[in-house]
Parts: C-alpha cells; sequence; structure tokens
C-alpha cells in the first residue's frame, strides 16, 4: 500500500462546497444500510461529516 503524498492535487478545504441536504440524507441512508449497528452507523456518519444535527441545535 502506497502512503499518502500531499500533492497539488490536493483540495484545501475552503475550496470545498458544502453538501446539498438531499445528498446529505441520501449519503445517510446507504451508510446505515451498510452499518453492522447504530454505533457504527454513529461513527461512519460522523467521520464523513455528514452525522444529522443533534436535536438541541
Amino acid at each position: 500500500m502506497m502512503a499518502a503524498n500531499s500533492s497539488a492535487k490536493d483540495i484545501a478545504d475552503d475550496d470545498l462546497e458544502p453538501l446539498a441536504d438531499e445528498t446529505a440524507r441520501q449519503a445517510q441512508r446507504v451508510v446505515a444500510a451498510y452499518a453492522t449497528d447504530a454505533d457504527e452507523c454513529r461513527m461512519l456518519l460522523s467521520m464523513l461529516g455528514i452525522a444529522p444535527a443533534t436535536r438541541g441545535e
């Protein structure tokens, strides 16, 4: 396996566009379908940056 190297092709955080709400919901459904349990689902959603907002927000 090759090590990850920084290059000119890297995308800066400023260049990233936020996901549309519908796209995020679709991604959440896919992750939930493949997760083995609720804890794994929460972890994967968090890692991908598509975790749903908490009820207090």
